[in-house]
């Protein structure tokens, strides 16, 4: 996307000494407080539609005026000025003294190009389906399952992949790049002394395995999952890739099979989604591994103090669409206790993920 500023965009820019704050109370009282609440839709329609419009693509490294922006984005001008007032109320984007726009630390995620983009991250949090689903949360409440099929008339990744092609699009965006930028956490993370084989369970398009290979030339890898989500598995998997004469591609469901053993399995967030399957898929660990085999399990926790805020809304989320649940640390232990395993250690990987070391007895 063209931008408005022929300077690239690379460096923070600093608003001028004399750019005035938001002017909303930091601080607000008790009342006000839960109506900015109540009001949080809106919020979240102001990033999405920052995000769909391309907002922060189009400003570059100097300010701009929204009129500027307008004509980049194809916007009318008043709008866009009311859409970026409201995000500079949440440090997305600043203004300076003279009514232009600069970008903040949190603008920026919602770039393409940024390396830590959480664009398609936002898209997904608020795809259309979302608000048809978060009205009825009192319903879920009430009964403990997922509204959705009663909602759409069938399960949420049926509907998905059936019925709304451009959604779908849009969560396999957004789950490539939360793995992308959280592969390299867990490879700096783990010790693979000793390791000369290890498995991604349920690994997506194996970008951690990827990582881990890359980072551990003697080790060879595994990568399991669902047919359809292999044959898009990381280019540096498939023929012909770096890492593909160190690699075995298992298309397979890890809650019916794990049909081959090795030192290290790694199970990232895939337990999250029902009881049934999380049982199936650690029994399978069980059985499958030798004895001494080390099993480490990678999660997002409602109990993280980092990420609560983030955390618990997507554990509701998922009572909504799948009626699946993140864990805290005593459920997760628990399942992986009674699953069998010997729960080790427990190490922070980034700001939302922990790691659980646990070792076949």
């Amino acid at each position: 996307m063209t931008t408005v500023s022929p300077t690239p965009d690379t460096t923070p820019v600093t608003p001028p000494a004399t750019t005035p704050q938001v002017s909303a109370d930091q601080n607000p009282p008790p009342s006000m407080r839960l109506r900015e609440l109540a009001f949080g839709a809106a919020c979240a329609a102001a990033v999405r539609a920052a995000a769909r419009l391309g907002v922060a693509d189009a400003l570059g490294g100097t300010p701009a005026s929204a009129a500027e922006l307008a004509l980049v984005v194809d916007a009318e001008p008043v709008p866009l000025q009311r859409l970026l007032r409201a995000l500079c109320c949440y440090g997305i984007f600043s203004e300076t003294a003279e009514g232009k726009f600069v970008h903040s630390d949190m603008s920026r995620l919602l770039r393409e190009d940024d390396p830590n983009s959480l664009k398609y991250i936002s898209l997904w949090c608020t795809e259309p389906w979302t608000w048809e689903v978060w009205p009825r949360l009192d319903d879920a409440v009430r009964s403990g399952t997922s509204v959705f099929p009663e909602t759409f008339g069938k399960g949420f990744f049926d509907y998905l992949h059936q019925d709304a092609g451009d959604s779908a699009q849009v969560f396999n965006r957004a789950m490539t790049t939360s793995s992308v930028q959280s592969a390299q956490d867990v490879a700096d993370l783990l010790d693979l002394t000793g390791v000369s084989s290890v498995a991604d369970i349920g690994g997506g398009q194996g970008h951690v395995l990827a990582s881990l290979l890359e980072k551990h030339p003697s080790v060879r890898g595994t990568l399991l999952d669902l047919p359809g989500v292999v044959a898009r598995a990381d280019a540096r998997l498939r023929e012909g890739g770096r890492f593909a004469d160190r690699v075995r591609i298992v298309p397979g469901d890890c809650r019916e099979d794990i049909p081959f053993e090795v030192d290290l399995y790694i199970i990232k967030n895939i337990l999250e989604w029902d009881d049934e399957s999380t049982r199936r898929t650690l029994a399978n660990v069980v059985a499958a591994a030798r004895p001494g085999a080390r099993v480490v399990i990678i999660e997002n926790l409602v109990d993280d103090t980092p990420s609560m805020r983030f955390t618990t809304a997507m554990d509701l989320l998922l009572l909504l669409n799948v009626g699946g649940a993140k864990h805290t640390r005593e459920s997760l232990v628990g399942r992986m206790s009674d699953a069998g395993l010997r729960v080790g250690e427990i190490h922070p990987v980034n700001a939302y993920l922990h790691a659980f070391e646990c070792v076949v007895p």
